[in-house]
């Protein structure tokens, strides 16, 4: 049995990667020179938004590098990039009220949320090895499939963190929207920019999922053909 080369797949992924990667940065750099009324920066967005939603024990932290934002569940922070923390933009308001998302949904036990912690360690595990055993497993496919079947399960629970991972990131989206145009600190001209911005973020993650199923795709043909 003849299969498409796994380059033809890869390359795809990584082109569509990049194009999304680059939209992210363009709509980055475009949004962060549109103020927001009031003036508040990431920083002090991400702690009214904690407040508000009843938060006390999360930290708004800085930390170097660009798109760099996420937060921790481990030690209950909010890390925000320093452009964002800093800043007075709307992508300032849509990165940090986006992060703080995660943290109310980490305070309100948000089953995707909870399954994808859940998954960490097992993902880090994996990854840790997965090269090695997908490549000793296509090497040793006719005399030892089993370490194929070994590396392909643990490529499974990567794909499936990536997608668990889409949710948690929509719903942190939808999360930081309604409140920013509650609170005020969006209006009716920049929420829509806000709403953009988060967007083109969203797609990277779509990417990553599909690439990773995809390739997973790929490596249970090479396992179930062994013998064609």
């Amino acid at each position: 049995m003849a299969f498409t080369s796994p380059w033809i797949i890869f390359i795809g992924v990584a082109l569509i990667s990049y194009l999304v990667q680059a939209n992210l940065n363009n709509k980055f750099k475009k949004y962060s020179k549109i103020g927001i009324s009031g003036g508040l920066t990431g920083k002090e967005i991400a702690e009214k938004m904690l407040r508000d939603n009843g938060i006390y024990d999360v930290q708004v932290t800085c930390v170097s590098g660009q798109l760099t934002d996420h937060y921790n569940p481990t030690n209950k922070t909010v890390n925000l990039s320093e452009g964002v923390f800093r800043g007075n933009s709307v992508m300032a308001a849509a990165v940090a009220a986006h992060e703080c998302g995660h943290a109310v949904q980490h305070a309100r036990a948000y089953a995707p949320l909870t399954m994808r912690s859940k998954l960490v360690p097992v993902v880090q595990f994996s990854s840790s090895i997965l090269t090695w055993v997908l490549l000793g497993g296509i090497l040793m496919l006719n005399t030892f499939p089993q370490l194929l079947l070994f590396g392909i399960i643990l490529f499974a629970f990567t794909t499936l963190f990536s997608i668990i991972t889409l949710p948690v990131e929509i719903n942190a989206s939808q999360r930081a929207l309604v409140w920013l145009s509650r609170s005020g600190i969006t209006n009716s001209y920049n929420h829509a920019q806000a709403e953009d911005a988060l967007r083109a973020a969203a797609y990277t993650y779509v990417v990553a999922a599909l690439g990773s199923l995809a390739t997973l795709v790929y490596y249970i043909l090479i396992f179930m053909g062994r013998r064609d």
